[in-house]
């Protein structure tokens, strides 16, 4: 049985979808444990989750586990977001594995103090906004693999910036001491 609902594609023309409801484990999975249905702000929510996922569960603080579940994830993510597209319409909010993935690689080899965590967070979500070249253009791609690469650059951006603050705040504190 298929469904018929409406959405608006990026110039917010409204298009006509016909498409099957994905199952409950895929719209969990896809929505970040369903943070992408929250009401405003779902490209927030989930980058806050998988923040929260990375600081509470241990063995996602050594960079190999991360970058290895963040690669799993992305692969994992774009036949889901695919999936998800073609029942909710062009790049939907509902959609923040992305996000997820995203945010843990602007924390890849970031040291576990929530200061650089939480600019992590913040920069990350003003470059997913911002859409910087080539994010812009991977975000214009239809389908599964342009929702998820924008949020790639994204936390690959985020991640250069937090470094070189990191490599700025350390070489002050040596020349201060």
């Amino acid at each position: 049985m298929t469904t018929d609902h409406s959405s608006s594609d990026s110039s917010g023309k409204r298009i006509r979808l016909q498409g099957k409801r994905p199952g409950i484990l895929l719209l969990f999975f896809g929505s970040a444990a369903f943070t992408g249905y929250t009401p405003f702000a779902s490209g927030t929510a989930g980058s806050a989750c998988a923040l929260a996922l990375y600081w509470f569960i241990p063995w996602m603080h050594f960079w190999p586990v991360l970058l290895l579940i963040s690669i799993l994830f992305f692969a994992l993510g774009v036949p889901v977001a695919e999936t998800m597209e073609r029942y909710y319409g062009n790049d939907p909010s509902e959609v923040v594995l992305d996000e997820v993935v995203g945010m843990w690689l602007a924390l890849l080899f970031v040291p576990l103090q929530w200061y650089w965590a939480l600019l992590s967070f913040l920069i990350f979500r003003a470059f997913d906004i911002v859409k910087p070249p080539p994010a812009r253009q991977f975000d214009r791609m239809n389908g599964g693999l342009g929702i998820m690469l924008d949020d790639v650059a994204a936390g690959i951006y985020a991640n250069i910036i937090v470094q070189i603050l990191i490599l700025l705040f350390s070489s002050q504190s040596l020349i201060l001491s």
